[in-house]
């Protein structure tokens, strides 16, 4: 039997985001959950489910995007932790961020590095707890 793309999507978004990205979906439900709806079906259930990239590949895309806009740090947060959970090390994720000052300025990396400061702060609670 063939998945739906939302069921497909969810699937996909567990497994990168574990549970931060359900929590996404999920404060979008009282507002706007077409948005979520959007987020799983698009985003995880058509483009992050695409074979031609593997899922550390796509993380560090979507962490070297964030990291240009600039001003997305709740996104890039759940981000972050999406690389470390399909692979990325601390290294290559903050490597990301100094390659984007090249293109995006100082002030985004420095705005990256601090929200990946916090991120990986939190692994590492949740690693001794």
């Amino acid at each position: 039997m063939q998945q739906s793309r939302y069921e497909k999507g969810l699937t996909k978004l567990a497994e990168i985001d574990g549970e931060a990205g359900e929590k996404v979906v999920n404060g979008l439900a009282d507002i706007c959950p077409d948005l979520g709806r959007y987020i799983v079906e698009f985003g995880f259930g058509d483009i992050y489910s695409r074979p031609q990239l593997n899922l550390k590949s796509r993380e560090i895309a979507t962490v070297a995007a964030l990291t240009a806009m600039g001003h997305c740090e709740p996104q890039l947060a759940v981000h972050i932790q999406g690389a470390l959970n399909v692979g990325c090390s601390r290294e290559e994720i903050t490597e990301v961020m100094l390659q984007m000052a090249l293109y995006a300025g100082f002030p985004a990396a420095l705005k990256a590095v601090a929200v990946a400061r916090g991120v990986f702060a939190q692994a590492e609670r949740e690693a001794h707890a």
